[in-house]
């Protein structure tokens, strides 16, 4: 039986740097997402959305587009954060670790280039 500190045995393992930032980075995204998400629904029970021209004509407003593509990126880098956690500690082979992670990022990426692409369209489209 070897006498083993715990800082010796902890030795080795890599550090808890990129822990840390993705802790953050997903506590920045939550508090990001709880004022313009509230933004978000405030607008849409005020707007008529009945209306195809008043939706459009709220898109068109340069703040309203800006939040809304900034609750877009925030909440699927969220949503981006909180996936790659569930697939690090439930997926078993460091394969399906990979493919897991690089396919909720493809899909994250896409679904927000997709969604302010939309946007964007319904804004400037006539």
């Amino acid at each position: 039986m070897k006498l083993v500190t715990p800082l010796a045995r902890a030795r080795g393992l890599g550090t808890a740097k990129s822990g840390v930032s993705h802790w953050w980075q997903q506590r920045a995204t939550a508090i990001a997402i709880v004022p313009l998400g509230l933004w978000f629904i405030c607008s849409m029970a005020r707007l008529d959305t009945s209306s195809h021209a008043a939706v459009v004509e709220w898109f068109r407003d340069p703040m309203t587009l800006t939040l809304f593509i900034l609750l877009i990126v925030a909440a699927l880098q969220h949503a981006h954060l909180g996936l790659q956690v569930v697939i690090e500690d439930y997926v078993e082979s460091d394969f399906g670790k990979i493919i897991g992670i690089l396919a909720v990022r493809f899909l994250a990426a896409f679904a927000g280039l997709a969604a302010i692409v939309a946007a964007l369209l319904v804004a400037l489209g006539d």
